[in-house]
């Protein structure tokens, strides 16, 4: 079989693990494949260890070269949670919320999909007084009373 040919077979193989697995790290060594298979169309007698010798070079300095450059959006997963769009919200204290005790505040608008969620707050609010939300801690909010 041409070198060209099985070059550009294991190209398409590994672009295709790689977008069965997402990984990003596949498909460097695809794209590296697929490069001496365009560098066989070329240049047709070039040698087999410099073939093998170019796929590892260039498969790795692509990958090193997106490593270096891969900026992650986000460093936390905070999966199901807000992202902060609920912070500054103000709802109303149906149970006495403490230092020393957690409560309960209501929403006229549902937050992260509920009306009603348990509290935490550093001061003691009263049933009935407003209080403002300034953290999501696990599945409590964080509150302050509202000015």
């Amino acid at each position: 079989m041409n070198t060209l040919w099985t070059w550009g077979i294991l190209g398409l193989i590994l672009l295709a693990i790689e977008m069965a697995t997402g990984t990003f790290y596949i498909l460097w060594f695809g794209v590296a494949a697929l490069v001496i298979a365009l560098m066989m169309a070329i240049f047709p007698s070039t040698p087999v260890a410099l073939q093998f010798f170019l796929f590892a070079l260039i498969s790795l300095a692509s990958l090193t070269v997106w490593k270096l450059n891969y900026k992650k959006t986000s460093t936390d997963s905070r999966i199901g949670q807000s992202q902060g769009e609920e912070i500054g919200r103000v709802g109303t204290i149906t149970q006495k919320v403490s230092a020393k005790q957690s409560g309960q505040i209501e929403f006229a608008q549902g937050v992260m999909g509920s009306r009603s969620w348990p509290v935490v707050s550093d001061e003691e609010i009263e049933p009935g007084a407003e209080a403002l939300i300034t953290a999501i801690e696990g599945n409590s909010l964080r509150v302050k009373r509202a000015n």
